[in-house]
Formats: C-alpha cells, structure tokens, sequence
C-alpha cells in the first residue's frame, strides 16, 4: 500500500529573513521527505509564513509600512533561500491567507462549542501614549531580583530571573517611553485545565508519536500537585487591538493570538495547494492511511505538543502523528553569534559561490534522530566534503568514466565477473539498512554507511588498478570489467546519497543516461547501457572562500571626496552602535542662553516622565521660536555634562559640512509625523 505523507516544518516569523537555523530544519525535513519519495511513498510537503502578532505589527509601523506590505516584502524574499539550498516545498503560504481566517475560526468555534473556552478578566500594562495593551517583551525596567536596568517584563538578561511584567521595578513602555498603566481587559482562554485535555495529552504524548527523551520531558508537566491531582495550566488565547491578526467571533475588538493561528497555517497552506490542484483537502485529512508529521525546533514543543494537539483534537480534526523535533545549530560550540562572528549567513554562503549541497551533505552527515545540537566546524566542513563527499564518492566515477568513453564508446559490459558481481551484491544488500537509517532520521548514520561502501569500492579499484589495465592491450576485458563495476557501483552510491544531494544527482543522471533515480533502480543492473561523457561533478571546498562565510562584508571604500567634506569614521561593530541610546524628544521650551552667542537651551520630554535640559549650540541655526514644540533626536545615555550655564543632560542631533566657511548651514534631525517622545532610534 502507498504510504500517505503530510509533513511541515515549523513556520518562520515574517519579520526577517531566514537564519542557519531555519536551513537546517528544511534540509532535514526535505531530505526526510525525498528519501519517502524515492521509495513511492506519496507526500505532500507544505510551510508558510508566521505573518501575525504585534512584533510585526510594530515593525511594519517603524518601517512606514502596512504590516501586510511588510510580510510581503518578507516573503518575496525566500525563495532565494529555498531554491538556493535545492528545498522541495510543494506550496509556501500565509497565515495572514483567506484559508487561514477560515479555518482558525472554525477550530476555535468547535472548541467553544465544546465548552472549552472561558472568558475572564484580567490585569496587564497599558501603553497610555501607544493605546495599547503591551506585551511582555514590550515592558522594560529594572530586574526586581538583581536591580540590573533595561530588562525585559518577562525575565533578566544578567542574573537569569523569571518574573511577571508587574514585578518590574520602574517599567516604561520599550515603544513610547511611557509608564505603563495597569487595566483590566476580557481575555479568552483555552481551558487546558478541563479534565478531558488532561487525559487526553497524557495518553497522547507517551504513546510514540514524541521521541522518547521529549516524552519525558513533557511528562514532567503531568505532575501531581499537593491534592493529588494533575493541571495544566489553561492558555491566554486572545489580545486586545490594536494587533494585526484574526478577529476572533463574537468579540469585536479582540485577535487570537499569534500562536493560536499559527500552527492553523499548516493545514492551511495545505488546503491552499489543494484548491489549486482541485483536489478535496476534507477528504485528504480523513483519509485513516494518511500519516502527518511536524519537524520543530526544541524551543517550540509546548506549542506542538500540548496547545496544538488538543486544539486539533478536540475541535474535531486529525492530530499530528509524529512530531519530530532537533536541536540547534553552533559553530564552534558556542551559540551563533553575529556580534561575535559566529553567525552564519545562509545568502551569503550562497553569494560567496559555495555549493550549498556541501551545507546540505555536512549538515545531514551530524543530524540524528535525538534532540542534540550540531556543530558547525569549519576545519572539519572542510575534510568532510574534500576528503569524503569528493574524495571518495565523486573520485569513484571520475577513476572509471574516462576509459569507458575513449576506449569502449561509452557502453557498460553486458556482464561483469564474479569480483565485481559480489562487490556491486554488497552495496545492494545495505540498501535496506541505508533506508531504514533514512527513516529513522540517523542520516549520520546512513552517511557513515555509504561512506564505507564508497570505500569498499576504492579498494577495489586500488586493487585492479585500470590505470594499468589500460596500458595493455591484452586486459581490454577487464579493464572493461572493472570500469562498468565503478559506474555501477557509482550509480548505487548515488541513489543512496540522492536524497542528501538532489541537484548532484541530478547531475550524474545526466551523464549516465538514466531516468529520475530511486531506491528500487539500486537493484537493477544497468546492463550493456551507454553513458555520457564524463564532466567534473563537484568541486571541493576551498578553505579561504569558507573563511570569508564568518568575515563581516567588507566596508565601502571612501571615496577621494566623502560626503559631507570628510572620511567616514572607522568602522564599528553593531554592539558598538547599540551602546548609544537613541531616543526621539520633543522640545517642550527652546530658549536662549544669556551671555552666549552659539547656545540654546533646551527643554525636552524623552518620554520619562520628566523633562531635561540639553545645551545645544545650533543658535546660528535657529531662533528659539522655530524649535518649540518639535520632536527630533537626543543621545539620551551621554553621560551629563557641568557647563557654565548649567547641566546638560544629552545631546541634540544636528547634521553639518566639516567645511562651515564655504558650506554653511546646521540642520537638526527631526523625525517623520507619528513620532512619539521616547521610542528608540535603532
């Protein structure tokens, strides 16, 4: 029976383009779902863009955007990355799609409808200048554990510490400035509390469908409480507007939030593709054969194993059946790090000219079926592709194709002796092994399989050495032999690896005049078959160009005559930049300062609640009566400055010529209409 496929992968926030991280679950997923195509299994393989909440929101408003124009500027991008890095998505879609309001609506309605939705009341910070209701990433202050400054609402960078957004010591609003208020507001929740979720998770988490170390650790939320009973906390599904998301029914002026519509983007980038073959999507999910498989990442398998099952579930719908999860990817050990030079670019590995099958075949050669993190080693990328992707592999057609073409038209031996026949009999009898290894997700295992059959086959040809059988005239048989074994065995080697390097395998399909590879043809011999001249298949690293991946980009040249009548200063790192604290200020009073000719005291409202005063000497520039009232851009963390005429507690931005004399003029900053006192200049 043909095995039925519906695999994703985790959605990606539309606020960016993808990282590493993002490349190495669809390599995974996509070689996971050539290799079930390979052996007849049918799939239909589907992600989209995570396109709602208020991060994308407030960023399409920085931007001077809609956030719809926003994600779509996103989105236009990826397919550089994808087809780039040979990723086989059958459709890429939006949560912000029709389908999607569709089918979350639905979801939620049956959930209602099943007594599984509360409404209640709740406290949270207000944004009194914004009009919103802020997130906690959104709620800044000062730690209530250590003290430290600037901390997020949710948890401290410095000492580690998790606390509720009302815990925080001084907090201000991370957009305006403002102090937020505390207001009340009706939220919807899920009730994962009800007792039928509970058994229901129970049951469904630790019966096979999670990787076992994962089942273990959702089991540590079914914990017994001082009663004897297990809860699970019940789940915030709405917020307040303004939000860019999906309205939720009945409640004008309150969305879904983004992680309750997001994991609905699977089924609806599915349903999308559907109505685009004119096939039936309902009748798809019901069929009982179909197997449908999530690949993750580990800092999301609360979502995908609890909120998203029982949401599924009991909203009537077929649940995920394998939710496969991974680790992250490191360089070095440590985590990536674009301050630290660590981070690596997937578009710019690609615009260096390296070969993403080498990302493709290194990745796949440290990925197991565990939730462990992988490494990327630059040193050891490098032996991994020339010493055994290139070295071995490719080396094998590369010893055979030539003498086949010049000596005997091209054409294989009809037959080949009893040496060969065992060696090719070998490599066949681990396919079964290599397909198992396959399924199972141990692609490093399955390419330490391949390897070592690709090095029974070197020895082979160490052994016979056609090199020297073509230098007699009277080993013409067996020099014929012994090249239609490498090509054979080359062909095999190739199906195996296929599902790792699709665009390579394409390529020796080509050259050896064969049809679309799959793992069946490993069993077939090729017989007295003509192959095609024989062209370099794959290149190996050079170790500079790789170096280049972790050099930031270089800086532009300064021209002879820069702008502005001077060089640009040298060049700096972006934690550099982010020591200066930007803010936007208002000029509550401009006044001139007795007894100085160039100065003008400012009075400006940085969004803190109270004003400062700022000495600024662009009174050549301007009269005290051009500049009340309007915003520009103060450095808000200089260190305050005793001068003659007071204290100055910042500075002013103002753009100049370095040449006053021949170009005069003093022009200060000022933002675009909307601006609002305190939010941050980034």
């Amino acid at each position: 029976m043909t095995q039925k496929l519906f695999v994703t992968t985790a959605l990606p926030y539309a606020n960016a383009g993808f990282h590493i991280g993002h490349m190495m679950e669809y390599i995974q997923a996509d070689i996971w779902v050539r290799f079930q195509r390979m052996r007849g299994a049918q799939v239909n393989f589907v992600c989209a863009d995570d396109a709602h909440g208020a991060p994308i929101m407030i960023a399409a408003e920085r931007a001077g955007k809609t956030p719809q124009a926003f994600v779509a500027e996103i989105a236009a991008g990826r397919k550089q990355y994808l087809d780039g890095f040979h990723i086989g998505f059958d459709n890429w879609h939006s949560t912000d799609a029709p389908e999607n309001h569709q089918l979350a609506r639905e979801i939620y309605l049956a959930l209602r409808k099943n007594e599984l939705i509360d409404v209640r009341t709740i406290e949270q910070f207000f944004d009194p200048v914004k009009g919103m209701f802020l997130p906690d990433r959104y709620i800044k202050g000062e730690c209530p554990n250590c003290g430290t400054k600037d901390q997020y609402g949710d948890n401290c960078e410095n000492c580690g510490a998790v606390y509720l957004p009302t815990d925080l010591k001084h907090p201000y609003s991370a957009l305006s400035g403002a102090r937020p208020e505390l207001r009340t507001s009706e939220h919807y929740f899920f009730r994962l509390s009800d007792p039928r979720c509970v058994e229901y998770l129970q049951n469904w988490t630790q019966d096979g469908k999670l990787q076992p170390e994962v089942a273990n650790k959702v089991r540590e939320w079914f914990a017994l409480d001082e009663h004897g009973v297990i809860r699970l906390g019940d789940w915030d599904i709405s917020r307040d507007a303004p939000y860019f998301g999906i309205e939720i029914p009945d409640a004008p002026g309150k969305y879904f939030y983004v992680w309750l519509d997001a994991p609905v983007g699977y089924l609806a980038s599915l349903k999308n593709l559907f109505h685009k073959r004119g096939e039936d999507f309902e009748a798809y999910l019901a069929d009982p054969q179909l197997r449908q498989v999530h690949f993750i990442g580990k800092d999301i398998v609360t979502f995908h194993t609890l909120f998203w099952p029982a949401m599924l579930h009991f909203s009537g719908r077929k649940v995920p059946d394998n939710v496969y999860v991974h680790g992250f990817i490191t360089v070095g050990g440590d985590k990536m790090s674009k301050s630290r030079g660590t981070g690596i670019s997937p578009l710019r590995y690609l615009e260096l000219g390296l070969d993403a099958q080498w990302l493709r075949y290194y990745i796949a050669a440290k990925l197991n079926a565990r939730v462990e993190d992988i490494d990327f080693n630059p040193e050891d990328f490098v032996a991994r592709v020339n010493a055994d992707l290139v070295g071995k592999y490719i080396n094998i057609a590369s010893r055979a194709a030539g003498f086949l073409t010049k000596r005997f038209d091209g054409r294989l031996a009809a037959d080949v002796g009893v040496e060969g026949r065992a060696l090719l009999d070998g490599l066949r009898a681990h396919g079964a092994t290599v397909q198992q290894l396959y399924d199972e997700r141990e692609f490093g295992k399955a390419v330490r399989e391949i390897m070592l059959l690709a090095d029974r086959v070197n020895e082979y040809v160490d052994q016979h050495k056609p090199w020297e059988l073509a230098k007699r005239d009277d080993r013409r048989d067996a020099l014929h032999d012994v090249c239609t074994v490498c090509i054979e065995a080359f062909r095999v080697l190739t199906i195996y690896l296929k599902p790792i390097l699709p665009a390579l395998a394409a390529r020796v399909e080509a050259f050896l005049n064969v049809g679309p590879l799959d793992f069946a043809d490993a069993q077939r011999a090729l017989g007295s078959h003509r192959i095609g001249a024989y062209q370099h298949l794959m290149q190996r690293v050079d170790p500079d160009k790789l170096e280049a991946l972790f050099e930031a980009p270089a800086a532009p040249a300064t021209p002879a005559a820069a702008p502005g009548g001077e060089a640009l200063a040298p060049q700096i790192g972006i934690d550099d930049f982010a020591k200066v604290d930007l803010r936007i200020a208002q000029i509550v009073v401009a006044e001139a300062v007795p007894g100085s000719s160039k100065l003008l005291k400012l009075t400006l409202d940085v969004g803190e609640g109270r004003h400062r005063t700022v000495f600024s000497g662009i009174k050549s520039a301007y009269t005290p009566e051009q500049l009340t009232g309007k915003f520009t851009v103060v450095v808000a963390n200089l260190a305050p400055r005793n001068m003659k005429f007071g204290v100055s507690e910042g500075m002013v931005l103002a753009a100049s010529h370095a040449d006053e004399k021949q170009h005069p003029g003093l022009y200060v900053l000022e933002p675009w209409p909307g601006a609002t006192p305190g939010l941050r200049v980034r």
